[in-house]
């Protein structure tokens, strides 16, 4: 959305948390998931062809429509074409925290963080539903684009604000951060910003080391380790 630019500085802290989250197997469309020669199998982004992990495919739909709304397809390809919506069902599907106030320190801290996170999602878009069945009279998904903008611009908008959308608030950052994440570490995302590990590092990158499971739905788990780094 318009007046949300994303600063370099966040952009890399929300790398760094991709990163973190890269051992997890299954998602085929994310820069860490796998090296850029991956064949490809699947299709595209958007297609409809994606089978949601988590979401319900009426709050997939809207999940891949708000994230198009915060990074729209201008003069570089927007959040739909990068598989946002993917990125973020998958990440709350596997309880990933990307968003959240708690003091992760542990295991068990992560994986509540990534509980509270379904049931904001959920919850965030009842309510989206709710207040523009409110405004005006219908679902969110049936409104029209200005009626869409105008719900989200009060709760992206400090100046906008009206005291009766505090928890629209917090689900708007919730997603923007998840979108954020998840475009800023797409192919398409890091071209955007001019990511210069493009250039020298991705060409050089090796083959896929499992070809024969493109969707990585057979992988195992990764062991856990403690934080030195050995095996718990």
């Amino acid at each position: 959305m318009g007046g949300q630019g994303i600063e370099r500085r966040e952009i890399l802290r929300y790398i760094g948390i991709a990163a973190v989250a890269g051992s997890f197997p299954g998602f085929s469309r994310w820069a860490f998931a796998c090296p850029q020669n991956h064949p490809q199998t699947s299709s595209p982004a958007g297609s409809g062809a994606y089978k949601p992990l988590f979401f319900s495919p009426q709050h997939y739909r809207m999940v891949e429509h708000l994230a198009e709304m915060i990074i729209p397809d201008d003069d570089t390809p927007g959040a739909k074409k990068a598989g946002v919506a993917e990125f973020i069902d998958f990440m709350v599907a596997n309880r990933v925290p990307v968003s959240t106030s708690r003091d992760i320190r542990s295991t068990d801290d992560a994986i509540a963080a990534g509980n509270e996170a379904q049931n904001r999602f959920l919850a965030g878009l009842d309510w989206m539903s709710a207040r523009a069945r409110s405004e005006f009279g219908r679902e969110f998904m049936d409104c029209l684009p200005e009626q869409q903008n105008s719900l989200m611009e009060e709760l992206a908008y400090k100046a906008k604000f009206k005291p009766t959308t505090e928890a629209g608030r917090a689900f708007f950052q919730m997603i923007r951060d998840y979108t954020v994440v998840g475009y800023y570490t797409t192919e398409i995302g890091l071209k955007s910003i001019g990511y210069p590990g493009l250039r020298v590092v991705w060409p050089k990158m090796p083959g896929c080391a499992h070809p024969d499971d493109p969707e990585h739905a057979n992988l195992r788990e990764p062991a856990s380790r403690s934080v030195s780094g050995q095996p718990s």
